[in-house]
């Protein structure tokens, strides 16, 4: 990838052209339980601006600039009262929509005062943000787990130190799972005593089928299953930041988002969802202890986000357990394994030195598309998968007889998530 491409695709602040395409979509922003009427508002920063999300006094979400439009004070010092955020320094005062409803110095000024804030809505624990043209606001997410029961979903999310692309690109490449997650399969509670993982790890050469959607890819990744089958993973990118993990035995489904704070970070997050029956407390259990793709968080930093593996101690690297085989790269958790290795790229990673494989060529695609689709939109286009319908899919794993057409049978299988039994082993 050369220079120019690696800085339109990686570069998502105000008036980039990828910048401009994130902001057509709903941004997850927070999780809703990080916030409460007339309780503390909490700095959100999201595709590099800095912004203050707090629940005024009947319950309802805000997402509004951190400064105030005064003297510039971050908001974050203010007073969550009576239905907005009153600046601590002259006391002027913001609803949720932005608008100041009292400057008690100067009365008449209050026209003039307002700041930026963005609409939000509510979504299986997670308040998402629209930050783009407000004529073109689309239908809020509908991806499976947004439309599912709380009970049904588990949410988190982390702080990634890395360019959102490269971490994404982790989502969307298949074949790092026969090596960096090969140990932790075994003992994962969420990925444990599947036949999958016998075909996963004997087989590290996949090979790829990808079909190209409106809503982003379907990815294909084939390996040998039984003497008469293939086992295929089928992994689900929509656009812009959406990942949706092919699922394990009767383990809970699972994906990703993937979403700028700015250039060098990102926030990474991770859901698990039961279509079928409400998550039990086992499992519960699990996910809140960060099992799974979730984490465990660096006690010392309490509401950062930072996982208790982190660059500062090195990921808790343990060079005996990689060497007697427990932990492919001496890492433990999936997710640190992932990240770990993401964030070693540096920051942005450096694209045009890069040497890609035939097991890439998902991510090859998935940059063009993105590329196409923030030109387009600088050139009056309309983003793709803008339509919430266009979410309706799901991930699988299945084994399909050798000479069965894999696309064939997702567009049977996949296409209406709600209607369709879960397709796992």
């Amino acid at each position: 990838m050369n220079k120019e491409t690696s800085e339109l695709l990686t570069r998502t602040g105000p008036g980039t052209p990828m910048g401009t395409l994130m902001r057509r979509y709903w941004v997850p922003a927070l999780l809703s339980s990080e916030i409460e009427a007339d309780g503390p508002q909490v700095r959100v920063q999201l595709l590099g601006e800095k912004l203050l999300a707090f629940r005024d006094t009947e319950g309802r979400a805000g997402l509004i600039s951190e400064f105030c439009s005064h003297r510039g004070v971050s908001l974050y010092f203010g007073r969550n009262e009576e239905n907005g955020i009153r600046c601590a320094y002259h006391g002027v005062k913001f609803d949720r929509n932005g608008q100041c409803v009292d400057v008690p110095s100067s009365p008449q000024s209050c026209q003039r005062m307002h700041i930026k804030a963005y609409p939000t809505v509510e979504r299986a624990g997670v308040v998402w943000a629209y930050m783009g043209p407000a004529d073109q606001q689309p239908s809020p997410p509908d991806l499976e787990w947004c439309g599912l029961p709380e009970s049904h979903v588990f949410v988190s999310r982390r702080l990634q130190f890395s360019n959102y692309l490269q971490a994404m690109e982790g989502g969307i490449d298949t074949s790092h799972v026969s090596f960096v997650h090969r140990h932790e399969v075994d003992e994962d509670p969420f990925h444990k005593e599947c036949k999958a993982l016998d075909y996963i790890k004997a087989d590290g050469n996949v090979i790829f089928t990808i079909e190209k959607q409106d809503f982003g890819l379907t990815l294909f990744g084939r390996r040998n299953g039984e003497p008469d089958s293939y086992y295929w993973r089928v992994t689900q990118w929509l656009f812009p930041w959406f990942t949706l993990i092919p699922p394990f035995g009767d383990h809970s489904l699972a994906g990703h988002v993937w979403v700028p704070v700015d250039d060098e970070n990102c926030w990474a997050w991770s859901i698990n969802f039961r279509p079928d029956r409400p998550l039990d407390e086992e499992e519960l259990a699990a996910l809140r202890a960060g099992q799974g793709i979730h984490v465990p968080y660096d006690e010392s930093r309490p509401g950062s986000f930072i996982p208790k593996a982190n660059r500062d101690n090195d990921y808790l690297i343990d060079r005996r357990a990689q060497k007697e085989n427990r932990s492919y790269s001496g890492v433990f958790g999936f997710a640190a394994q992932d990240y770990s290795l993401q964030e070693s790229m540096g920051p942005i990673q450096d694209h045009t030195a890069e040497n890609l494989l035939p097991t890439d060529k998902a991510i090859v695609m998935a940059r063009r598309m993105l590329v196409d689709a923030a030109v387009g939109v600088t050139q009056g286009a309309e983003p793709p998968a803008l339509n919430a319908a266009a979410q309706h899919v799901r991930a699988a794993g299945v084994l399909l007889p050798r000479e069965q057409d894999p696309v064939a049978w997702a567009k049977e299988h996949l296409a209406d998530d709600l209607a369709s039994p879960v397709h796992s082993i």
